[in-house]
């Protein structure tokens, strides 16, 4: 008869899988709360285990995923070699990609949110005029720049920032600081994949888990190294977990997280009744001898000598254990430690030396290996395949190996410490090998620092010269921090957290000191911060702290603080005449401030000094046009397609270009071309939208403006030109909620409570209506278009006096706007219009 379920020997190789010895208790706790359905209130959504390092956490967390598959959940496993919440769910789609199910949207949102992320410098000045052309600047627009209120992350929702205004500086609206910010990225949610790309991100994944969740019965996430990942996912992970912000989480995800620390109670502690704490203390003295007898250790002098040095940790319980000492000779050094009996009891010299050569490295792969390693290389394979299988090495992200830091760090200092100038020897080849690996890398790279394998051989680099304790090596150290900072927080975080492990590595205090003091800036206020530190403290040479100065004028200018932002590129110029990139972001804080004949000055110079640069020509072009100077907007603009026929920006600035003189088949072709390189490109489709209005083909009109919402649901202005679109057709009520959408994302937006008022009127909600064009003629009063609006509204509701007097403030200011109203108008104004 077959037999229905798993044979006993199957049961116990479970039991005893990879050898994992104990946590018995923990285990069980974990696997019950799979037979405690998510809604009784005994079932825990979150474990966190903690405790000190060595203590088994990792080697814990591994059986518990296992656990989690007999179950039959959908896993994946992170650590801290993901830097950033986006490079957590790309690792949660790849693990749950090779298990059958693909995060598709989320997949195409992150390869965007990279795009994004390189781009940012040329989508910096992409901007919308809109209505705002025919108005300039806006007076609220100006003394939000002014006042530095506005974080990128938050816009364009300005919103609840409007009481940080008072009514005089808020009459006007603040519909070129829109501009400004669109023009920055684009649109919505090109800023918030750059600046805050979990907002975009998170309810797509939440929305894919749900998904997953309809075939697999249970969803388990496991977040190791989180006294390192904390920083960065902690708070989203606590937002996400008990607030809808980012929608629904499928109630059967469980997420373990693993770190040093216990959680916060701040943040935590009133969440209580859905976490468990796990804390992990040593092995007891039964479980150690439990997992040295698995390994065949069982010589009592053998078994008491490891339980005294390991004090328990399983991570050299079961170090000491892979040798199987069984000699009594081997024991008796009462001052020996963990790492050297490790190293005592292998006999093979070859294996011995290359356990401490590969410490050497942060992380090795097949090639570090075969570059630290001491050893025949014919011996290469086997001693690679044997220092994978022990059980301090680790793999970690992308298929890299890593010592656990308990065996590591004194495996270190045992290495220094025997012969300092063979060890900073050792340290020298390595970053010779590591920066041959770089140049190779870097050959037809255009940004080095770009490049996610260069930056990565480049730290390796930086690694093995700090720790030989070269002289130069601490200030280039510095130097790339700069460099780091450009590339974005993450890369900033790494590279201060190569100083502070050299540092600690190679006893140099100088070294771990500079990299706390950046670690603890960036961790408390950011870039600006630590760049701001390096400026007063480091010995740069002029054209580095130009170019320090740049990147803290960015991190200023996109935390609002203009005035600030404007003063560090005026430095950085000083500094570094010949450094184009700081007349590039001068040009755009001084677009930001609607000073687009500096920034023309400016982009003239940055040209000059690199004339085939494509995107500092485009850019040039997009000031022009936004200035209205068409011709040499058109000149620049076919000048970068030239350089860089592939450059998407260009195309539809220069199509907007010709749209705005009437060309309408050439502002179509360009368009087209620009869509053609970027299908997702929502201002260049809004821009078409406007097109094929001035054309009459509303369908078209409506069809773009449709997928420019698809891919960016929350832009105001999109809202208000598919709303006019909607009232044109004759669609009012559909039109009234897309106004209504934009004036929620931007309370100030003048030209959407004229819209909406206008399509009210047209439904016959006549009190409603008047409101909004009394809004809007409020934050404007010379809005003629709305004064029109109202006075037909006047007439209709028999508000004669009012209707003359807005026909009169009509005639002060537009004579003709009274010829050109629509027959309608015309007919309900006509005693007022002869009168």
């Amino acid at each position: 008869m077959a037999q229905p379920g798993p044979s006993m020997q199957d049961l116990i190789r479970q039991r005893t899988r990879a050898g994992f010895v104990g946590r018995g208790a923990e285990r069980a706790l974990f696997r019950a709360n799979f037979a405690t359905a998510p809604h009784d209130e005994r079932h825990r959504f979150r474990f966190h285990v903690h405790g000190n390092a060595g203590v088994g956490k990792t080697f814990l967390v591994r059986e518990l995923e296992q656990i989690a598959r007999e179950q039959g959940a959908l896993t994946a496993y992170v650590d801290d070699s993901a830097g950033s919440v986006p490079e957590v769910m790309a690792e949660i789609s790849r693990q749950f990609a090779a298990q059958g199910h693909r995060l598709k949207e989320l997949n195409r949102l992150l390869a965007a949110h990279e795009e994004r992320r390189h781009e940012a410098a040329l989508a910096a000045l992409a901007t919308l005029d809109g209505q705002a052309a025919d108005t300039g600047p806006s007076t609220g627009g100006r003394a939000v720049a002014r006042g530095g209120v506005i974080a990128l992350g938050m816009v364009p929702v300005v919103g609840p920032l409007a009481g940080m205004l008072d009514a005089e500086q808020f009459a006007g609206g603040v519909d070129r600081f829109r501009e400004s910010v669109m023009a920055r990225f684009r649109n919505h949610e090109d800023v918030q994949l750059v600046f805050a790309p979990e907002q975009v991100l998170t309810p797509v994944l939440l929305r894919e888990l749900a998904d997953a969740a309809a075939s697999a019965p249970w969803i388990a996430l496991f977040l190791d190294t989180y006294e390192r990942t904390a920083p960065y996912l902690d708070h989203w992970l606590h937002e996400t977990m008990t607030t809808d912000r980012h929608g629904a989480v499928p109630a059967t995800l469980v997420v373990v997280t693993a770190g040093q620390r216990p959680l916060g109670a701040t943040r935590w502690g009133g969440v209580r009744d859905f976490v468990a704490e796990v804390p992990l203390a040593p092995f007891t003295e039964d479980e150690a001898r439990g997992l040295l007898a698995g390994k065949g250790v069982t010589a009592e002098p053998v078994v008491e000598e490891v339980l005294r040095l390991s004090g328990g940790l399983p991570v050299l319980v079961s170090t000491l254990a892979e040798s199987r000492p069984t000699d009594a000779d081997d024991v008796g050094d009462p001052s020996a430690t963990a790492v050297d009996r490790f190293l005592k009891w292998e006999q093979d010299p070859a294996r011995r030396a290359a356990a401490l050569s590969c410490a050497l490295p942060r992380w090795l792969d097949g090639d570090v290996f075969r570059a630290a390693a001491d050893c025949p290389e014919e011996e290469l394979a086997s001693l690679y395949a044997w220092l994978r299988g022990m059980p301090f090495v680790v793999e970690r992200g992308g298929g890299r190996l890593r010592y656990h830091d308990v065996v590591r760090a004194p495996m270190l200092r045992a290495e220094r410490r025997r012969s300092p100038r063979e060890w900073a020897g050792r340290q020298r080849r390595l970053a010779r090998t590591f920066r041959e690996w770089r140049e190779e890398t870097g050959r037809g790279l255009e940004d080095l620092w770009a490049d996610d394998t260069w930056r990565d051989l480049r730290q390796a680099e930086a690694y093995h010269l700090l720790c030989a304790g070269d002289r130069d090596a601490l200030p280039q150290a510095l130097r790339d921090f700069v460099h780091a900072c450009g590339a974005g927080e993450v890369m900033a975080v790494r590279w201060a957290r190569v100083l502070v492990d050299a540092g600690q590595d190679a006893d140099a205090e100088p070294v771990a000191e500079w990299g706390r003091k950046l670690t603890t800036a960036l961790d408390t206020e950011g870039i600006a911060a630590a760049l701001a530190l390096l400026l007063s403290h480091a010995a740069l040479d002029a054209p580095d702290q130009a170019r320090a100065r740049v990147i803290r004028g960015d991190e200023l200018r996109g935390a609002g603080a203009y005035t600030d932002a404007l003063a560090e590129y005026d430095r950085a110029v000083a500094l570094d005449p010949e450094l184009a990139v700081a007349y590039r972001y001068r040009a755009g804080i001084r677009g930001d401030l609607g000073d687009h004949d500096a920034a023309i000055a400016d982009l003239d110079r940055a040209v000059a000094l690199e004339p085939n640069h494509a995107g500092y020509v485009a850019l040039r072009g997009e000031h022009h046009r936004i200035a209205r100077h068409d011709t040499e907007a058109l000149r620049d603009l076919t000048e970068a397609i030239r350089l860089d026929p592939a450059n998407d920006f260009a195309w539809a600035s220069r199509g907007a270009t010709h749209e705005r003189r009437g060309d309408l088949d050439a502002a179509l072709s360009d368009l087209g071309r620009s869509l053609d390189l970027k299908p997702d490109y929502a201002w260049a489709l809004a821009r078409r939208a406007r097109v094929w209005r001035t054309l009459g083909d509303s369908a078209r009109q409506l069809a773009d403006l449709d997928r420019a919402l698809a891919l960016t649901p929350d832009w105001p202005w999109a809202r208000c030109e598919r709303g006019d679109a909607l009232r044109t057709a004759g669609r009012d009520e559909e039109a009234v909620a897309d106004l209504t959408h934009a004036l929620a994302l931007d309370p100030a937006y003048t030209s959407a409570y004229a819209s909406r008022g206008a399509s009210l009127a047209h439904l016959g909600r006549h009190t409603e209506a008047l409101a909004d064009l009394n809004r809007a003629v409020e934050l404007r009063p010379t809005y003629v278009w709305a004064l029109c609006r109202r006075a037909a509204l006047h007439a209709t509701m028999d508000q004669h006096q009012a209707a003359r007097a807005d026909v009169e403030h009509v005639r002060d200011l537009d004579p003709g706007a009274l010829q050109r109203l629509p027959d309608p108008d015309r007919a309900v104004l006509g005693p007022f219009l002869t009168g």
